[in-house]
């Protein structure tokens, strides 16, 4: 699965809003339930925060649907 850069125009993006914003969840809920089912990974940890604040360098993995990095506009 090859690494895909995101580049966010914010400080941070929360992860469910991540998850959206990726297309890897269609609303808020589906985000929440991934999240809560453990098949997220934010460098390399599991995470079950969904307001977990990810910022540039953070890799997001979500299995069987990708691997992301953040970066910033400019970097």
């Amino acid at each position: 699965m090859a690494e895909e850069i995101v580049t966010i125009h914010t400080e941070y993006i929360t992860l469910d809003a991540f998850l959206k914003w990726t297309g890897v969840a269609a609303t808020g809920g589906h985000a929440k339930a991934l999240i809560a089912s453990g098949l997220v990974a934010v460098n390399g940890e599991p995470e079950r925060r969904r307001g977990r604040k990810l910022r540039p360098g953070d890799r997001v993995r979500v299995e069987g649907a990708g691997l992301w990095l953040l970066r910033r506009e400019g970097e």
